[in-house]
């Protein structure tokens, strides 16, 4: 049985729904990352697991207990919030310990788990400073102790690194990820920061309109995406209308002036589909070489890497090439285009507009 289970999960503000029959399992010491944009619904599901905000319907179990009406004191579960939320007027060390102090936990034991907590994070030397002596990184680490060294059973974190610089932020994730292996808490964690979810977690909840649209690991998440609100959410993608055809071994993509044989295509011939390309599996190659032609429209330095939008037969293409010291395309530069047939992914039409241009992908 796994160890946190949603079942059926609604939360209704009179008539506006913002959680809809959302089904999800978390096994024990497993790290699980809801993503989505704001208002999806994943900021409402982290409050319904936590007990702050009700559930209008369904059930949450918790190691085989039913707790959706329990309150959020006698959940036990750790929390950080995006503001931390750190008493001021308290040192380091009185912050950790107080909810220890909250739950009579003798004063020596006391004394004990919160220096193991701060050793946790790497912060046993500053338990006399009081926040406002603390950078941000910092503080983040002091909520995170706090919310450990009650040990509970699950730790929910709603956006815990958004307040942070990107470089910063870059540096904690994964830390977090560090700290939450070495405890083995079961975490769950609220972000619509893509690289944050795809970089420390076991399985990726991609949450779209108060609904789960895919569960994955991450690698699958981002290499398969499921829809194609999925494909331009979770990093870049070109996707373009196609046409699936019969070919001389099967069904093969009908693409502007190509025919291509897509590994494990599936749809039937006359289907409507939509191919998508991520930016860095294209590569550049020598003019009229290549699947394609085309003309750099525009660049953008990345550092690491440049982005190119070229104009082509399938319209404009969104292009990431590494920085590897090379000679680089100037705008109205002619290039080829090129890719592997592995790369291609293929995208049923159901409940999608027309595929995104480049500077669409771009936003």
């Amino acid at each position: 049985m796994s160890f946190l289970q949603l079942h059926a999960l609604c939360k209704n503000y009179g008539a506006t729904r913002a959680v809809s029959d959302l089904n999800l399992t978390v096994e024990q010491g497993e790290f699980v990352s809801l993503l989505g944009p704001s208002g999806c619904g994943k900021t409402t599901t982290l409050q319904m697991i936590a007990g702050i905000e009700a559930v209008s319907s369904g059930r949450i179990v918790l190691d085989g207990q039913d707790i959706t009406h329990t309150k959020t004191s006698s959940r036990g579960l750790g929390i950080v919030f995006q503001t931390y939320a750190l008493f001021p007027h308290m040192t380091v060390a009185e912050n950790v310990g107080f909810g220890l102090e909250m739950r009579h936990c003798p004063k020596a034991e006391r004394e004990q788990r919160v220096a193991e907590a701060l050793a946790l994070v790497r912060l046993d030397q500053h338990g006399q400073r009081y926040p406002r002596q603390l950078s941000g990184g910092q503080r983040q680490r002091v909520a995170l102790a706090r919310a450990l060294v009650i040990r509970p059973p699950v730790l929910l974190l709603d956006e815990p690194l958004s307040n942070l610089d990107a470089k910063l932020r870059e540096e904690m994730q994964f830390e977090l990820r560090r700290i939450q292996r070495q405890v083995g808490t079961t975490t769950v964690m609220v972000t619509h920061d893509q690289s944050e979810a795809l970089s420390v977690s076991d399985r990726v909840v991609v949450m779209e309109a108060g609904r789960i649209t895919q569960v994955d690991h991450p690698e699958a998440v981002y290499e398969h995406p499921g829809n194609r609100f999925i494909a331009t959410f979770v990093g870049k993608a070109n996707l373009i209308p196609a046409q699936v055809v019969a070919g001389e071994h099967g069904p093969e993509i009908s693409l502007g002036p190509l025919q291509l044989a897509v590994p494990g295509l599936r749809q039937a011939p006359g289907t409507g589909v939509l191919v998508g390309l991520r930016p860095e599996k294209l590569h550049l190659c020598a003019p009229g070489q290549g699947r394609l032609s085309g003309r750099v429209l525009e660049r953008f330095f990345l550092g690491s890497q440049w982005l190119y939008r070229l104009n082509s037969p399938l319209g404009e293409l969104l292009l990431l090439a590494p920085n590897d010291g090379g000679d680089t395309l100037a705008v109205g530069a002619e290039a080829g285009i090129d890719w592997p047939l592995h790369v291609t992914r293929v995208l049923d039409t159901t409940g999608a507009a027309a595929a995104l241009t480049a500077t669409e992908a771009l936003a």
